[in-house]
């Protein structure tokens, strides 16, 4: 529920899990109950098949749905409506700087996740629209900062140089602002102008979801703990709080808010939720993955930096076998969230928590 708190500002009654709000790192973590059960059951042994053979089963029995084409297709969309959110204007240094990571390209699950979501309860694409070029604004605002020499201190991205390398670090932290800036600015026209029949309790409710994603008890909030937590021996539960925060919340809030644009009841949006929950730390599980069985040119970004900033990762904590087998609950789970509604409505959400499981790149 939203209200007005100190000079007017909307402040909200944030929609995530008790456990997920920013205090401090818990002790214990629901999902996080697998280093102690699934562990040590049949999960643990099957870890480097299991997922292999789920997503075999899964093209075997897709049914006819031809993912490849289904996230082409979104991805193209969206890509066509960023660019016309975002032309090149005056100042032209900043907004370079802005295109040069929004339009970077990627693989847009946030907006499909919002786009599919939607689709899921029952919506029309067209109302998750605005949300879903705005999670992606604040994705890519994400990656802008996170680069920067002040947080990790990377300087490739998407396989060529950070926006700090190529614009400076002044224009490119100010471009990081303003994605964010416009990301709100983006769903408020949106929603004011057309919204395709959204009412504005739903986006307002929408809006509230968004702000909550990327502020304390969200990715700002993951990422000072990581940052804290750099060399120092951390436990998984607290592992789990980071990217909990830093990485999942934002794949959650754009399945969230495409639920809740589309019309979702409250029983199927925080299905939604913990479906998208799951397979945001599942991304998180498989990058950290891939962080050490892959090279920079393959990634393209640089490899092995979590290793060489001593940071914790699941490979670290739990063995790359452990991380995999983590990476199976964490699919299965998802999918289990998908059980109550119309399998034909729920395959791109299904076949997407498989392509995250077996992502390369």
């Amino acid at each position: 529920m939203a209200k007005l708190g100190p000079c007017g500002l909307l402040h909200h009654a944030a929609p995530m899990a008790p456990n997920l709000k920013l205090q401090k790192p818990p002790r214990t973590s629901p999902l996080l109950k697998t280093k102690h059960v699934a562990l040590s059951s049949s999960c643990a042994s099957a870890a480097p098949t299991s997922t292999i053979s789920v997503l075999q089963a899964d093209e075997e029995g897709s049914g006819g749905f031809d993912f490849k084409q289904y996230m082409a297709s979104k991805a193209a969309a969206v890509n066509k409506a960023l660019d016309h959110a975002l032309p090149l204007r005056h100042p032209e240094q900043l907004h370079e700087s802005m295109r040069y990571s929004l339009l970077a390209g990627g693989k847009r699950v946030r907006p499909v996740l919002a786009l599919a979501a939607c689709e899921l309860v029952g919506g029309d694409e067209a109302a998750a629209a605005p949300v879903a070029c705005a999670v992606e604004m604040i994705h890519a605002m994400s990656l802008v900062h996170d680069d920067l020499p002040c947080m990790d201190d990377d300087a490739l991205r998407r396989g060529r140089p950070a926006n700090h390398v190529a614009f400076g670090v002044s224009t490119a932290l100010l471009a990081g602002d303003a994605l964010l800036a416009l990301a709100f600015e983006h769903v408020a026209r949106g929603y004011a102008c057309a919204g395709g029949g959204v009412p504005a309790e739903r986006a307002l409710r929408a809006v509230a979801e968004l702000a909550n994603a990327v502020g304390a008890e969200g990715l700002a909030g993951g990422q000072v703990v990581d940052l804290t937590s750099e060399g120092a021996a951390i436990d998984l539960a607290t592992l789990e709080y980071i990217h909990v925060h830093k990485t999942a919340r934002l794949l959650e809030a754009a399945a969230v808010c495409g639920a809740i644009v589309g019309g979702g009841t409250d029983e199927e949006v925080e299905s939604i939720r913990r479906f998208a929950r799951c397979i945001g730390l599942l991304f998180q599980v498989v990058d950290d993955v891939l962080d050490v069985t892959r090279t920079s040119e393959q990634l393209g970004k640089t490899a092995g930096k979590d290793i060489t900033a001593d940071k914790a990762t699941y490979p670290k904590l739990m063995g790359i076998d452990g991380a995999r087998a983590y990476a199976a609950e964490l699919v299965a789970r998802a999918e289990a969230e998908l059980g109550q509604f119309d399998a034909g409505r729920a395959a791109p959400l299904r076949r997407l928590a498989r392509f995250i499981a077996y992502r390369q790149s």
